[in-house]
């Protein structure tokens, strides 16, 4: 169901725009929703068919124009997705549910569920959550936040970066080992022995 602001990010002034677009093809059961950041694409996961699904709109933010193009299955790492978050660049998605792990994919083309496969990398919640429905991400990747249903309470959690420790043996050109890359930065070393 689609609803507009009159006040920007402000739900008390928000009024049904009489759209609507039913997932019930692909799934019986929605949980979590997300949209690209440019409002084309559309992404729904729920414990019917244990899936991602994707749908095309036609028109940006405009859920009636919406048209199913693909899915991909999780389940076998979640018998029961609740809710799901993409990174900002579409390369990378997170699913939460009733078993209170993040799993974590990569897309080796943003925003094509088609192109996702495990990282084989999870991180489990069931310390502080009994049954997690949602997960987001803070923009700069930096904070992770859970809600979970059963205490209806939000969990944060904080991501260290990775640091990389050079063993004294490196000789460096320019004398000293590089810093480490930024946020969402790849670093390519060549190594001469």
């Amino acid at each position: 169901y689609q609803y507009s602001m009159s006040t920007y990010w402000d739900v008390s002034t928000a009024s049904y725009d009489s759209v609507s677009f039913s997932v019930a093809s692909q799934e019986s059961n929605p949980r979590g929703l997300v949209f690209k950041s440019d409002g084309r694409k559309m992404f729904i996961i729920g414990n019917g068919s244990d899936a991602i699904s994707e749908y095309a709109l036609s028109t940006a933010w405009d859920v009636s124009t919406a048209s199913f193009t693909t899915n991909f299955s999780v389940s076998s790492q979640e018998s029961g997705p609740q809710g799901l978050f993409f990174a900002p660049d579409g390369y990378k998605v997170w699913i939460v549910g009733s078993g209170d792990t993040v799993y974590q994919y990569s897309l080796t083309t943003a925003w094509d569920i088609s192109t996702a496969s495990y990282d084989n990398v999870s991180f489990s919640t069931s310390s502080q959550s009994s049954i997690a429905i949602g997960v987001e991400f803070k923009s700069n990747g930096s904070k992770m936040y859970i809600l979970d249903n059963v205490g209806d309470n939000v969990y944060q959690y904080s991501l260290a970066p990775s640091t990389i420790t050079w063993p004294l043996s490196v000789e460096w050109p320019s004398g000293t080992a590089p810093t480490a890359p930024a946020n969402g930065e790849t670093d390519i070393y060549t190594f001469f022995t």
